[in-house]
């Protein structure tokens, strides 16, 4: 049901033959993972907000390539980071390590990951000195926490494979987990979710996409 693949990049993602759709862009699992969640997204915020610390919240933690990204650029720059991941269907971690993602990130990082990802599902851990990780192992509908978010990963499949993900309901849910002025950053840019995002206060934004699509949305919550 699952099998790694190459993506054009030269990096790999996952094939869910379940679903029939990749875990990341066939142009390119990294860049994807790059430009549109750490540049658009974390980095982004933290230009505007010029902050120490940052919570994230991702629907749809997958491989981990967003988490891993992220905490290595925090790690770098020094910033704490309080991230967790929403996914019903964890991968185990010998999928993960095959991803060959160590290449991309801090040698100790990954190593910390993957030792630290069991214990990770439903607990927070802590990663390394500047990054916190927990992956709430739920669907989407069913997370709740009392922690609101600075920034929301939203990196479920494609409309077309998980509809479910993608209604008024689950947005709604999703987005109430940001504060004020938190950001949601997606690969997808469609009219119905920039309207939907617009009635629930949110400043929307088209930006430039990832290699093969020309647009994405962020929005921020006002």
């Amino acid at each position: 049901m699952l099998q790694l693949t190459p993506t054009a990049d030269g990096s790999n993602t996952i094939y869910n033959s379940k679903i029939g759709e990749n875990y990341h862009s066939k142009h390119g699992a990294l860049q994807e993972s790059q430009h549109v969640f750490l540049k658009s997204g974390l980095q982004h915020f933290l230009s505007v907000k010029e902050a120490s610390s940052v919570t994230v919240l991702e629907v749809g933690l997958g491989t981990g390539l967003n988490f891993l990204l992220s905490a290595d650029y925090c790690t770098q720059q020094q910033i704490k980071l309080d991230y967790v991941g929403i996914e019903a269907f964890p991968l185990n971690t010998e999928l993960i390590k095959q991803t060959g993602y160590d290449q991309y990130i801090n040698k100790d990082l990954w190593e910390s990951f993957q030792g630290m990802y069991p214990s990770a599902i439903n607990h927070k851990v802590k990663i390394n000195a500047f990054c916190k990780l927990e992956l709430a192992h739920t669907q989407l509908s069913n997370f709740e926490s009392p922690q609101l978010f600075d920034i929301v990963y939203f990196d479920a499949f494609a409309a077309a494979f998980q509809p479910e993900m993608w209604t008024e309901e689950a947005i709604a849910h999703t987005v109430s987990f940001l504060k004020p002025g938190g950001v949601l950053v997606t690969y997808a840019i469609t009219g119905n979710l920039k309207r939907q995002l617009k009635t629930l206060n949110f400043k929307v934004e088209k930006v430039p996409g990832a290699l093969g699509k020309r647009e994405m949305l962020r929005a921020t919550h006002l």
